[in-house]
């Protein structure tokens, strides 16, 4: 029997994927099988993948799908009682997947789980959330769900096969962005809990598949991602009251940030909510839906 199909989906990690799954396959301590999806990467990953790692199941993609449609796409082939979502920049620590295992086992009542995530220096990473985004502007849309845990980071988490298949995987609608927050809530709506694995830890060293991505195609891509969880999730009043509140917050922000950016001292940090607060507005101000 296999506990865990372990799911990778990889673009243009060369210099990342060889050392996660070589933390993967120092485990001994559970019976899994691992799938990469490379997403049409140019740096030779594929190749360093294939040979290096032949007891990888290997999918090679011609064009990128997407991180939720790439990681649908061996859904059908996995064996394992447990799904392990697992991002390429990651390192696997010393008894996490056995520990992942046996939360699971020991709370049927929970749906999906994340891991302890940490920076490479140790420190730790933000990986929890008790609310959704926009949740305080909305009305009768959440209620009656289980748990306290909205949701988890998708970068390491892991969740019950058959509730997997049952709900469809991801939601292909998200390319990039949103859909680990969709698929908690949507398991929520299912009735279990999402939960959190303070023994299991995964180092991450985060966002390094959009290395070649511009700041500001990096936030159009979460704004775009944010208003789809919306309307899928909210009603119409709700959303337009955080459409409001955005463009509100997103004007004076960028007030704020032009006036002070003469005497602030880190203008790189400075300059990147600038940006961040610039795609906000004007995506909202042009009718993005």
């Amino acid at each position: 029997m296999i506990d865990l199909s372990i799911i990778i989906v990889s673009y243009n990690t060369i210099d990342l994927i060889g050392n996660c799954l070589d933390s993967i396959f120092s485990h001994r301590d559970v019976a899994s099988e691992v799938y990469v999806i490379d997403n049409a990467s140019s740096d030779g990953s594929a190749s360093l993948i294939k040979r290096n790692f032949p007891m990888v199941s290997l999918a090679i993609n011609t064009e990128n799908r997407g991180f939720a449609a790439a990681n649908n796409q061996v859904l059908s082939q996995c064996r394992g009682r447990y799904i392990f979502y697992l991002n390429p920049d990651t390192k696997v620590m010393s008894g996490a997947l056995a520990e992942s295992v046996t939360f699971m086992d020991a709370n049927p009542h929970i749906g999906l789980a994340g891991t302890k995530i940490i920076y490479p220096d140790g420190t730790y990473q933000e990986s929890i959330s008790y609310r959704y985004p926009g949740q305080k502007y909305t009305m009768n849309e959440l209620r009656g769900l289980h748990g306290a845990i909205a949701c988890v980071l998708g970068a390491s988490m892991i969740a019950h096969s058959k509730l997997i298949r049952d709900i469809g995987g991801f939601d292909e609608s998200f390319f990039l962005y949103g859909e680990d927050q969709d698929m908690c809530l949507r398991i929520r709506k299912k009735g279990y809990e999402i939960g959190y694995i303070d023994s299991a830890v995964v180092v991450h060293f985060r966002g390094q598949s959009e290395r070649r991505s511009t700041s500001a195609e990096v936030w159009k891509k979460k704004l775009s991602a944010e208003y789809l969880f919306y309307r899928k999730h909210y009603l119409p009043e709700t959303i337009a009251s955080i459409r409001r509140a955005d463009i509100r917050k997103a004007r004076w922000r960028i007030a704020t940030l032009k006036l002070a950016m003469p005497f602030v001292k880190d203008k790189t940090k400075a300059l990147e909510k600038l940006i961040k607060y610039e795609v906000i507005y004007d995506g909202l101000k042009k009718g993005l839906p």
